[in-house]
């Protein structure tokens, strides 16, 4: 009782915190037997229509346990998942402007001050533009998570490319109906497509006969079965051996262990790997005065790339670090006992020249400036490698 009383008041503070900079949320409260000396899983859930959302409900009534949630609440409460439900709202939110994308990494933070988070098994799902949040975040910003889910998802992001190789680093588990006005099917079919031809870790699970709402229907529980199935195998790593980054925008340059920390889209050759990757719809669903669905013929790409991006493919193994560039003016990488060892040098070579060799230390101030912009623990970068990539001529 004194350690859920203690949890209460930091869950208060907290949300004043998150009231202070504009977002609201809150945990589910069915765990009776949490015990603070064991690590749990934790899935934000990040709800829809942020774009018409011009405030928040009160943080007491943000989630409906017994309503469209209800399948989250039951199978989180089965599998020992804490359930956390942010609320946005379209000045801040996870889908745009790009205002509040900080939200869920800056919550992460704040609840790992409260609960002990298993750092290697932090999830997101999303429903609608939730969804594509949730989408999003598996394309901008990756590496405090672990897999993404969403349900009727329009798969994009909305504030710059949507750069489809960087799912290639983590898992994508989609559902989708054949009624859905938000995004076509057959569009899912074609991402669907693309996604086995990069051998993705990528699943679409379709149900049909349904509309957006797909979620307020019992015809769902069985995909919440499934996504939770997933989610309980699942475990973050940190330190796989490679890794595939694209960005248009270095604030999103970091995945893992590797950061685009400059991008050269001016003077530097596109590789011949770095074509974009497209598809056309040719049909949308709309909705009529009666909500009912009808298909509609239109023409646009699956894929909208607004800015020149820069694009790296790094792998690793016995201290040497093999990295290819496209439009990349500087990189950094992370290193970790559990990738190199430090006895011995480091090499590493750019674009089929070597750029580095040599031993490297172990930097404490590094280490605690990097745990405490994230207090990740199973993530602990203990030195970097920063290299200027000259243009190719």
């Amino acid at each position: 009782e004194n350690v859920f009383t203690a949890l209460a008041a930091i869950v208060r503070q907290l949300i004043a915190w998150s009231l202070c900079h504009g977002i609201r949320w809150s945990t589910s409260p069915e765990y009776q037997d949490y015990d603070a000396h064991k690590s749990y899983r934790l899935l934000f859930f990040l709800h829809g229509a942020v774009s018409s959302n011009t405030g928040y409900p009160d943080y007491a009534d943000a989630r409906d346990t017994s309503g469209w949630n209800r399948y989250y609440t039951k199978y989180a409460t089965i599998n020992k998942v804490i359930m956390v439900y942010p609320m946005g709202n379209r000045d801040y939110n996870w889908m745009y402007p790009d205002n509040g994308f900080y939200i869920i990494p800056a919550m992460l933070k704040q609840i790992k001050q409260v609960i002990n988070v298993d750092d290697n098994r932090v999830f997101i799902s999303g429903h609608s533009n939730g969804a594509t949040g949730s989408f999003s975040y598996a394309i901008k910003q990756p590496s405090l998570f672990t897999g993404f889910y969403g349900f009727n998802t329009r798969p994009r992001v909305a504030t710059g490319g949507t750069y489809i190789r960087n799912l290639l680093n983590r898992s994508w588990f989609n559902v989708s109906v054949d009624q859905d006005y938000y995004y076509p099917p057959a569009a899912h079919d074609s991402l669907d497509k693309v996604m086995k031809g990069l051998h993705a870790d990528y699943q679409d699970h379709r149900y049909n006969g349904f509309p957006h709402w797909f979620p307020q229907f019992n015809e769902s529980e069985p995909a919440y079965k499934l996504l939770f199935a997933d989610l309980t195998m699942r475990k973050r790593n940190p330190f796989r051996p490679n890794i595939s980054w694209e960005c248009d925008d270095v604030k999103y340059g970091r995945c893992d262990w590797l950061s685009i920390t400059a991008l050269d889209t001016t003077t530097a050759a596109k590789a011949a790997w770095q074509k974009p990757i497209n598809f056309r719809i040719n049909k949308w669903v709309v909705l009529d005065k009666e909500a009912k669905a009808h298909i509609v013929d239109t023409m646009m790409n699956g894929f909208v790339y607004r800015k020149r991006s820069g694009a790296v493919k790094a792998a690793y193994s016995n201290n040497i670090f093999n990295i290819e560039t496209s439009d990349v003016g500087a990189i950094r990488i992370y290193l970790s006992p559990e990738m190199v060892d430090f006895k011995k040098p480091v090499a590493v070579t750019i674009n089929g020249k070597q750029r580095f060799k040599g031993k490297v230390i172990y930097n404490k101030q590094f280490m605690t400036d990097g745990f405490e912009a994230t207090l990740d623990k199973a993530a602990l970068w203990v030195n970097y490698i920063d290299i200027v990539v000259k243009p190719k001529i």
